[in-house]
């Protein structure tokens, strides 16, 4: 319920579904250069993507798309997991995909990584991504196998690029009982320039007070973010753009202790981020494309772990397992990143690219009573070619080398992938690689002796895109290796695999003014890694999950009705404790959660408030409820220390709501958005 932006979303979907014209299809941003390069669009390489681009309206998700997924609450990765591949984890941030934890998957603004893309994690309950997602004309989603131009994520990335200029000047504005929102986008009169801000603030200590929520919220939870940016042509292909965005949060809740029948344990998360992103693109004699970017981020979280008495007075215990229930851990990490991407294009939709990037990142702080103090700088140099084999055939084959001052250690991945162009309408794509990744630095605190985690993937697809009818079967295999273990010390002696069949079908033609698609997931995987005793299923790994996004206009009434469907089955839950008596880690208790079903529905009406304006205004009454049906839902299960109290994960509510008004003036945009279908 954060995001006010959630509205804006359904609004401007509920619009742009009322046309239901032919798609328009585009090519890719590093090949639409000459006509002679229009050849290599029928074969471009997308084994392991997700091209959600708009330029792939017709094929699969725009963002638009994407955010308006009824449940999704306008969040990116939430958005996603409608998405083959995603797991639907409804009590941490961040996207699981084929069986590779949250950290697995990184995100990427105009090439530079996007280093703390969520809200500070809170036990038990999801927390929101940071970024607006209608800064993005276009979001690759790439599930394995992705390009060399990226790095540090083993088994995914999320490519976004930002919007250049806006197509007109525009304000907005979003009321609701506990969110507030605003923009303000303004475009010079000669085109080439623009500047924006934007602002969200959001206090959820009353929605709370009406809908009962467990755990108990003592603080917050509260959220503000705010954002601005420039955008200016240089030249007659240049392109310079400038944002930047800072957030802050707090959020605090206390349950019962489950290691006691009379205390309570508190947590409370306060923290602060900053992020800028500098990027230019040009483009000399249709031949030569400079990408060049600059991101710096500030991360400030601030956690209080207390334990209490019924009275809320402070308990403190030395003795296990209460020693570690009082404390402040404060972190503050620097990051920063250059990256520098020259493409040479050739005749026939060839082209090669090569680059190099440099990441700094440094932390420093206190975490369970000690201090930390962390630097590495991380170097990275890559070069990839499109080649053209026959006329239906195109081959992409890659390498990046990286080496961090901080492991000492450097690594080097090949990656390549084929596509087969079989007729007009279907294609068939095969893809390799080898993807490293730095372990997280909860880890590199305390033994800075540690190797890269490694994934190798393969990946087969095929898709098939006709009449506004878009159909992807892909198959893959992705081994694990050199996993961090924490037992009998903390190495990387640990090891897995993930295989799976993922299908996707998007119908926009058969039905008038009604877009649905259907999504189907088998993953099969096992890891040893952390403390897990042998090769297990992890406990964020569903076998099977599907997913029904349904999108309904109804023009006479001026009414959109977006609905939902996700289905999952159970995933694992394990009581791991060590055995001192055998000196290894064992499990006590093991078990499969209840099947995670979930339906949501999102109702939007389109009016006008302001009639009698020179250029009328766009706005409109949304309400919706996620978890419709009162499904119970159980995510896993919490255990005391000696395992007699067992306690199940849950959703804080079982329901969710939201109801509000949101305002869009300037000029009107009806006619550019359903042109642009």
């Amino acid at each position: 319920m954060k995001r006010v932006s959630v509205i804006w979303a359904v609004f401007l979907m509920s619009v742009a579904v009322a046309a239901q014209q032919p798609v328009k299809d585009s090519l890719p941003a590093d090949t639409a250069r000459r006509g002679s390069n229009r050849v290599l669009k029928e074969v471009t390489v997308s084994a392991g993507s997700f091209d959600a681009s708009d330029k792939a309206k017709g094929a699969s998700l725009t963002p638009m798309d994407a955010v308006t997924v009824a449940g999704s609450n306008a969040d990116i990765t939430q958005a996603l997991r409608s998405l083959p591949g995603a797991q639907q984890i409804g009590e941490q941030e961040g996207l699981f995909v084929r069986g590779g934890t949250s950290d697995e998957t990184r995100q990427f603004i105009d090439g530079t990584l996007l280093k703390y893309p969520n809200y500070p994690a809170v036990p038990g309950i999801q927390q929101f991504a940071r970024i607006n997602p209608f800064l993005f004309k276009g979001i690759l989603f790439s599930a394995g196998g992705y390009s060399a131009l990226y790095g540090q994520a083993m088994s995914s990335a999320l490519i976004m690029e930002s919007i250049d200029l806006p197509d007109k000047s525009s304000a907005s504005f979003s009321v609701f009982p506990s969110n507030l929102g605003a923009g303000y986008q303004h475009l010079a009169r000669n085109g080439r320039s623009s500047y924006g801000v934007g602002m969200t603030y959001s206090h959820q200590g009353w929605y709370n007070a009406i809908v009962p929520h467990n755990p108990d919220y003592f603080s917050g939870p509260s959220y503000f973010e705010g954002n601005a940016n420039f955008r200016i042509k240089t030249g007659r292909t240049g392109m310079l753009k400038y944002y930047t965005m800072w957030t802050s949060s707090d959020v605090g809740i206390r349950n019962p202790d489950i290691d006691s029948t009379t205390l309570l344990a508190g947590y409370q998360v306060k923290g602060k981020n900053y992020y800028g992103n500098l990027s230019y693109r040009n483009t000399w004699n249709s031949d030569w494309r400079l990408d060049a970017g600059l991101a710096y981020s500030y991360n400030d979280n601030d956690t209080r772990r207390s334990l209490t008495n019924a009275e809320s007075k402070p308990v403190i215990l030395a003795t296990d397992p209460y020693r570690y229930k009082n404390g402040n851990d404060v972190v503050k990490s620097d990051f920063a990143q250059a990256r520098v991407v020259i493409t040479r294009f050739f005749p026939r939709g060839q082209a090669l690219r090569i680059g190099a990037e440099h990441f700094y990142s440094k932390d420093h702080g206190v975490m369970r009573d000690s201090i930390i103090r962390l630097t590495d700088q991380l170097s990275a140099a890559f070069a990839e070619g499109d080649i053209r084999l026959a006329t239906n055939v195109s081959l992409r084959a890659g390498v990046r080398a990286e080496y961090s001052s901080l492991l000492q250690r450097g690594v080097v991945a090949p990656r390549a992938g084929i596509a087969w162009r079989l007729n007009e309408e279907g294609q068939l794509n095969l893809a390799y690689g080898i993807f490293f990744q730095e372990p997280q630095n909860t880890f590199l605190y305390h033994n800075t002796g540690l190797d890269y985690t490694k994934a190798t993937h393969y990946v087969l697809n095929y898709t098939r895109r006709a009449n506004n009818r878009y159909f992807r079967l892909e198959a893959y295999y992705k081994k694990y290796d050199q996993l961090i273990k924490t037992f009998p010390q903390t190495g990387n002696n640990g090891n897995g695999y993930a295989q799976g069949v993922e299908l996707f079908y998007r119908d926009k033609k058969t039905f008038r003014n009604l877009d649905y698609w259907i999504t189907y997931t088998y993953l099969d995987t096992k890891r040893d890694f952390m403390n897990y005793p042998y090769e297990m299923r992890p406990t964020f790994a569903a076998p099977h999950t599907t997913t029904i996004a349904i999108k309904k206009f109804f023009q006479d009434l001026s009414l959109y009705v977006n609905l939902s469907y996700s289905l999952a089955a159970g995933r694992p839950y394990y009581d791991l404790r060590y055995d001192m008596a055998a000196g290894h880690w064992r499990t006590y208790d093991e078990g499969t959660t209840k099947a995670y079903s979930v339906a949501n529905i999102h109702v939007a009406y389109i009016t006008s408030f302001f009639k009698n304006r020179q250029h009328r205004d766009i706005s409109g009454v949304a309400c919706g409820v996620n978890n419709l049906l009162g499904t119970a839902q159980v995510f896993g299960y919490n255990y005391s220390a000696g395992g007699a109290n067992k306690v199940a994960i849950t959703l804080p509510a079982t329901r969710t709501y939201f109801i509000g008004v949101f305002i869009s003036l300037g000029t009107d945009r009806t006619s550019d958005i359903l042109d642009n279908l």
